[in-house]
């Protein structure tokens, strides 16, 4: 006869499903959750449940946060004449981990993805092309991953600010082909950064 299932195994079940935790390290992480219960447990549930009330895309650039407006959006000494694009909020916070970058950020909500069946309409593309369009703003950085569908998304983008009178560049060396932001350590942002090319 199975067991039933208990809550502990729910919490179990979810952890496996986050990203780099399996089940063996799911019943790890619950069981010193579970261990410590008051110091680690309770806090964790409370700030899982702000989260999910909360959370929320910002209404300028895409990532997510508690407010209607970003903080780096609403940061003054933010650099508003460059305007970085990329894939998803990983690898915004990436990009911020370098802490070599200051200027704004567009998040697209993805790539371009014929196997998925993501189109341009699917994307931030025109949101971008709007933001693109202020005469503040002097360059827009494809800060994509150096893999088939990013190169294609940032051709599409760069096809789409045709019009607009700014500077197209790409992040330069330092990113391997088929690499992720979200992978790479703060000193080769910070060089492919640096080492920008126009598109």
């Amino acid at each position: 006869m199975a067991r039933e299932q208990t809550e502990i195994d729910t919490l179990i079940t979810m952890l496996a499903k986050l990203p780099g935790l399996g089940p063996r390290s799911a019943r790890r992480a619950v069981l010193h959750l579970v261990r410590r219960r008051e110091h680690l447990l309770a806090p964790l549930s409370e700030a899982l449940v702000a989260v999910a009330e909360k959370a929320r895309p910002c209404a300028r650039c895409g990532t997510i946060d508690i407010g209607e407006i970003c903080p780096i959006c609403a940061d003054p000494a933010r650099d508003d004449s460059i305007l970085c694009v990329v894939e998803d909020v990983g690898d915004l916070w990436a990009m911020e981990r370098s802490g070599f970058y200051r200027g704004r950020y567009h998040v697209l909500g993805g790539v371009l993805s014929a196997l998925d069946g993501i189109g341009p309409e699917a994307l931030r593309i025109p949101d971008l092309a709007a933001r693109a369009a202020v005469p503040e703003v002097r360059e827009v950085i494809l800060a994509l991953n150096a893999t088939v569908d990013g190169q294609t998304t940032a051709h599409v983008i760069a096809e789409a600010l045709a019009g607009a009178d700014v500077s197209i560049t790409t992040l330069a060396k330092g990113v391997p082909v088929g690499g992720e932001l979200d992978y790479l350590d703060d000193g080769t942002i910070s060089a492919a950064l640096s080492a920008r090319r126009a598109v």
